[in-house]
């Protein structure tokens, strides 16, 4: 049978070509996975393709984002834990959202509990009116008691204590921890302050008696009065300005004139040394170093000026009497004034005495004895300790071994350029009521101001 290829036949050429129909059968027809809709239904297949390739760049994108921020709050931590810290000072509350804390408190890590020293010396600090806790913290850095200025306003902001702020001097130990300081500084009640307060012309004994007396101070009064009495050479080498000084100092010379009057804040474990560290600064700071540097036409060292500054303190009664007090002893210093050469000062008599009658009371009674008292008959010339027989100035010629108390500036000025013009031998506290002083330079001089100041003693009933 003939089979046309379809449609009409082209002459006798199509007609006389003939195809097989096996070979016909075996072509290939391209196969779909779906068949082939050329309606509107066709666009839904397409539309598939197009929502699941966009479900996965959504994936992808987000990935990237977390990656991308990843990578940005690694590098940029150190900038958004400053950033954080600025603002919970500004906002405390911020602290309370744990991711803001987290990240603040693994920013400071191991600073948020490692003190900046291992130094426990004590130090003031000031708050000062206007400061907040940023301030603080970065004049507590500035003075390498605070390692890291974050720390400090981090735990003042977690304990709410950043508005707590009260002015005044605060002890400090440079061992803190930035929580502890926190607590000082800010919540000062739980940490109680002592305050030890030293008036002027006091003697070691006396401020160790003082000592005694001050309720909640962990420190054993016999313990500082045996420092300050015997002072280490590690003590003393530690202060190159004392130690020269003590070069021209009796051998086992003592802190007597050193340990400087004034109202001492310290911590009630406060030590032995620290306390005498504090009061040997505040020697230094107020004396100053050209005091210090006497000339040597004075013909006297520092050592021996401060002796005579603090015999100074305690016979004068007011302040511009003192020079012309300090030219009698220069005086009677000079053998061509005064041949004896003895300055017959009572205040040293009093030291002598009470040195005697305290070296049989225990320390923890110096606080019932009455110190630099009239002595009741005098005192005799026997009995007296060869160690401490040269502060009788009544028998012994120049000045005594060394001070007497701790003087003040006044009488240190006095006894580095004493008024000696007028050549006064002889000198009376008036017993008028006006706290002046009458001077002589003449023992008959002397005795006409003793009848005219003061008052006969009443006759015994």
């Amino acid at each position: 049978m003939t089979i046309r290829s379809g449609g009409r036949p082209r002459g006798g050429r199509a007609a006389a070509h003939q195809i097989d129909p096996d070979a016909y059968a075996t072509e290939t027809i391209p196969e779909f996975s779906e068949p082939v809709n050329r309606g509107r239904g066709g666009r839904g297949g397409r539309g598939g393709h197009g929502f699941i390739g966009f479900l996965k760049f959504l994936v992808f994108a987000l990935v990237l984002a977390v990656f991308v921020l990843a990578v940005a709050l690694t590098t940029l931590r150190p900038m958004i834990s400053s950033t954080i810290m600025n603002i919970a000072e500004d906002n405390p509350s911020a602290l309370q959202l744990p991711f803001v804390k987290s990240i603040v408190e693994e920013n400071l890590g191991a600073a948020l509990t490692t003190p900046a020293s291992t130094d426990p010396t004590q130090v003031q600090f000031q708050v000062q009116p206007g400061d907040t806790a940023k301030t603080i913290a970065q004049r507590l850095e500035d003075q390498g008691i605070l390692a890291d200025s974050r720390t400090f306003v981090f735990y003042a902001i977690d304990r709410n204590l950043s508005k707590s702020l009260q002015q005044g001097t605060f002890v400090l130990r440079k061992n803190m921890t930035p929580d502890q300081l926190v607590t000082a500084l800010l919540a000062p009640g739980q940490t109680p302050y002592i305050d030890i307060a030293l008036r002027t012309g006091l003697r070691l004994e006396q401020i160790t008696a003082k000592l005694e007396t001050i309720q909640g101070l962990q420190m054993d009064p016999q313990d500082f009065y045996n420092l300050v009495h015997n002072p280490p050479a590690e003590l003393v080498d530690s202060y190159p300005w004392l130690k020269t000084i003590l070069a021209d100092a009796p051998a086992g010379a003592s802190l007597e004139g050193f340990l400087w009057p004034a109202t001492y804040r310290v911590r009630p474990d406060t030590t032995p040394e620290e306390l005498v560290r504090l009061m040997l600064d505040n020697f230094a700071a107020n004396v100053g170093t050209e005091r210090l540097a006497v000339p040597a036409s004075r013909g006297l060292s520092f050592y021996q000026v401060l002796t005579m500054a603090s015999i100074v303190e305690h016979e004068a009664q007011a302040d511009a009497d003192k020079p012309l007090i300090a030219g009698v002893y220069q005086n009677r210093l000079d053998p061509k004034k005064w041949p004896r050469q003895e300055l017959e000062s009572d205040p040293t008599i009093f030291y002598l005495h009470d040195t005697l009658q305290l070296s049989s009371m225990p320390v923890d009674q110096w606080k019932t004895y009455v110190f630099w008292a009239p002595i009741a008959g005098g005192l005799t010339d026997t009995g007296i300790p060869a160690a401490i027989d040269a502060y009788n100035t009544y028998t012994h010629a120049g000045l005594p071994p060394g001070p007497i108390a701790t003087p003040t500036l006044t009488s240190i000025d006095a006894a580095l350029a004493p008024n000696t013009k007028d050549g006064y031998l002889y000198f009376l506290a008036k017993g008028d009521g006006s706290g002046t002083t009458a001077f002589a330079k003449t023992y008959k001089e002397h005795q006409a101001n003793i009848k005219k100041y003061l008052k006969p003693s009443p006759s015994p009933s």
